[in-house]
């Protein structure tokens, strides 16, 4: 495989990004969108030229440098690429995604002043993506893990005049340096066992490092530290509990940034991070069943928040957290090619409910809140066919996408042994019924019932996606948005509805990844399922008697009853139950806990530092005392010096007799 071609993909987005941010001024709008689209686009097709030829041109995988940073004691610090079917996969779903979203924030951009800036931003982050992915060594792995971090957060900060952007971002950043504290820890684990930053070392030596002990603790497995340790850097990055709170404020970001962010590619990121890891985890059971309980765990009760939520937005990034906690329950249960399945699948239906979103918001005239909608259908109908088929896509509908990822995962947790995993299973398979809920819940709001934006026309201009884009704020009709917004959305419905039914065979069931992922026989959750395959159309009229299907028939049912058929239903049930209505709206507290116990906490202990430690110890007696004890002992000195010459003679006399007592002492 050619390196230079393999150079070209992350490049090409970098060259469009830095003239865009550097250049935006002379080149303008047109130039600007022009050069990033025309970078991403050709990123795009080099993937996916590449995925054609390693899948279906038998070419071998490729695993090398491409330069060499720097060599220190005898390690090698390189930028290089593992090019395998499971690195194209991800480069083809980041750069597809990456060039909808470029062309759909064309017309959701086109009166912000930040225009171009904006371009060099998005470009800037489908680069560091594809560094991240394409990475052969955890150095690289690492660069991109921290670039994808900081155009986020520049991203989700983009209108910098608005606190609320400010305090979102500074969240997001805030929260991932926790995760990232355990994920160096975890390589610099591996390197001090392997005494290299490559994969393949890492790998190599996952049975040796999987049999020594560590002294902490009272005797920890050095191969479980490790595998946690990561796993606390995917925590954040993949926002699963408890560190999963910056991903719902980072909706203050523009629209395009929640489809390309928080849909395809960063969050997503752990979840690449981990499969990619796989022969690392296998060897450790305990790592397995964390990563399994705490996905489990997101994918249940992040998905009940969804259901309270009422900015159209935050609904959907919910639903994204509850499907990242899938994605990760798979991963804990071993069946790793399930959870980058439902990753591929993830990334066309929610990046197209996300866009959905936004074009509502622009049609509604920038208001978020889904209980000013409602009869949307009829005036934007591209735009409610096309949420809908991603929300269908969502719940699992059999023969769209989202059921043959998501309902293998419920499957596979289902079969695991790991420690965890009954409460696991029961967590993913409710979270069935929840997931057609808030769906279903947002498309009855959305798109029919009453029309309520008439009896709120006044209030129209105070969504939070608003302010610097699309220029009118009055009261008008809704309206569908234009061509260069449904045009991405229609071109996401499609892998939306047919992805699934034609690569499950190869993917899931087939043996697309080779050894990509490794598995060991006694966690392959997913061969005897394979066993069982006959084909994807069996496979979906089978999901008609499953329980799954049922309990989303089951969500669709509540929402139509609750929220379209008789709204008042859900008013009273609020009321009914005012204490779990309190204790989901304000988030299980964990905004509450993170604010006024470890923020108090923190300030404290580093006011008690400044004070004690700086203004105390270091200023008061190091620097000042220091100056004050030289002053007192020159105070004292000083009385000396009387300029008296029979008080220095007597001193003199003095200073004598004491040489003369001392010598006659050791005489």
């Amino acid at each position: 495989m050619n390196p230079h071609l393999l150079i070209a993909i992350p490049l090409a987005p970098l060259v469009a990004a830095v003239i865009a941010g550097l250049a935006g001024k002379f080149i303008g709008r047109a130039g600007a969108h022009t050069i990033t689209i025309a970078g991403v686009a050709l990123s795009c097709a080099l993937s996916l030229y590449v995925l054609k030829q390693i899948y279906w041109g038998g070419a071998a995988a490729f695993n090398g440098p491409v330069y060499t940073w720097l060599v220190s004691d005898g390690v090698h610090i390189q930028v290089g690429f593992l090019i395998d079917r499971l690195t194209v996969l991800m480069m083809s779903v980041v750069t597809f995604v990456s060039l909808c979203v470029h062309v759909y924030t064309i017309g959701y951009m086109s009166d912000d002043p930040g225009y171009t800036r904006f371009f060099s931003y998005i470009s800037l982050f489908t680069f560091a993506m594809l560094m991240l992915v394409m990475s052969n060594n955890f150095m690289q792995l690492f660069f991109g893990w921290e670039a994808v971090g900081v155009v986020s957060y520049l991203l989700i900060g983009f209108w910098y005049t608005r606190p609320s952007a400010i305090f979102a971002n500074l969240k997001a950043f805030i929260v991932n340096r926790v995760g990232d504290f355990g994920f160096i820890i975890g390589i610099a684990a591996v390197f001090s066992y392997t005494h290299s930053l490559s994969y393949e070392a890492a790998f190599a030596a996952a049975p040796h490092i999987a049999a020594q002990t560590l002294p902490v603790f009272g005797g920890v497995n050095a191969m479980s530290l490790i595998c946690i340790a990561l796993f606390i850097g995917a925590m954040g990055k993949s926002a699963q509990v408890p560190l999963h709170v910056w991903l719902p404020d980072s909706m203050e970001g523009p629209t395009p940034i929640s489809a390309l962010i928080h849909a395809a590619t960063m969050v997503t990121a752990g979840i690449f991070m981990v499969a990619r890891m796989s022969p690392l985890f296998e060897y450790s059971d305990t790592a397995l069943s964390f990563v399994l309980v705490i996905g489990a765990t997101t994918a249940f009760f992040m998905g009940v928040l969804g259901v309270v939520m009422n900015d159209i937005k935050r609904v959907i990034a919910y639903s994204t957290l509850s499907q990242l906690g899938y994605m990760t329950a798979a991963l804990g249960a071993s069946a790793y090619s399930a959870a980058i399945f439902h990753l591929m699948t993830h990334a066309f239906f929610k990046a197209l409910l996300f866009l959905a979103a936004g074009s509502v918001i622009i049609g509604m005239h920038h208001e978020q809140d889904m209980r000013k909608m409602g009869g949307l259908g009829k005036y934007m109908p591209i735009t409610a066919i096309t949420c809908w088929i991603g929300g269908l896509a969502l719940v699992a509908t059999p023969f769209f996408s989202g059921f043959y990822s998501k309902d293998a995962i419920i499957e596979a947790v289902g079969a695991s042994h790991l420690w965890g995993a009954t409460y696991a299973y029961w967590c993913v398979l409710l979270g069935a019924f929840i997931t057609s809920l808030y769906t279903f819940r947002l498309l009855f709001m959305t798109f029919h019932g009453e029309e309520r934006f008439r009896h709120a026309q006044a209030d129209h201009g105070h969504g939070h996606d608003h302010g610097h884009a699309h220029g009118d704020h009055g009261a008008h009709e809704p309206h569908e948005s234009p061509l260069v917004v449904t045009l991405p959305l229609i071109a996401l419905a499609i892998p939306s509805v047919l992805i699934g039914y034609f690569t499950v065979g190869h993917i899931l069931y087939g043996s697309y990844f080779g050894n990509a992922i490794q598995v060991l026989p006694a966690h392959d959750v997913l061969a005897h399922m394979a066993a069982e395959y006959h084909g994807p159309a069996l496979l979906a009229l089978h999901g008609f008697l499953g329980a799954p299907f049922w309990l989303a028939l089951a969500g669709l049912g509540t929402a139509w009853l609750f929220f379209l058929k008789r709204p008042q239903l859900a008013d009273a049930a609020a009321k009914r139950f005012g204490w779990l209505h309190r204790l989901l709206i304000e988030k299980y507290y964990f905004d509450w806990f993170n604010e006024n116990v470890l923020a108090r906490l923190t300030r404290g202990v580093g006011l008690g530092l400044w004070k004690a430690g700086d203004q105390g110890l270091i200023d008061g007696a190091m620097v000042n005392g220091t100056a004050s004890s030289v002053g007192w002992f020159g105070g004292v000195v000083r009385r000396v010096q009387s300029g008296y010459l029979y008080s220095y003679a007597f001193w003199i006399v003095i200073g004598l007799a004491a040489l003369l007592g001392w010598f006659l002492v050791r005489a």
